[in-house]
């Protein structure tokens, strides 16, 4: 069963910015968190927030990547900035911490000139 829908992603330059969207039918009572992928690489945590609205980032991200969240809308967003090319990859939303439910198909964000 699908918990999240991520989108949001596309083809940025170096330096521009880009907002991701990650949907759920789970509350976010457990905190939700975004990881990326890219090729050949192991997943990686991006963001995260709590339930109580604590944020924590890499210092890979740190100054760039916003995480926040619409608990109405059991919606949690991703905004970076400030994107590299180092950033291309395919990024997902899940929980915070094991165990995690199943992964979505994620969105694709490139970022090149």
């Amino acid at each position: 069963q699908v918990q999240f829908v991520e989108s949001g992603g596309g083809l940025v330059q170096p330096g521009g910015s880009l907002r991701l969207s990650c949907v759920g039918i789970r509350s976010m009572f457990s905190g939700r968190a975004w990881y990326r992928q890219a090729p050949g690489k192991q997943r990686e945590l991006v963001a995260s927030i709590d339930s109580r609205g604590t944020t924590n980032y890499p210092d890979s991200v740190k100054g760039r990547f916003t995480i926040s969240r619409d608990n109405e809308q059991n919606t949690v967003y991703l905004q970076m900035n400030s994107l590299k090319s180092e950033d291309t990859a395919v990024y997902y939303c899940n929980l915070p911490a094991v165990p995690y439910v199943a992964w979505g198909q994620g969105t694709q964000v490139t970022v090149s000139s």
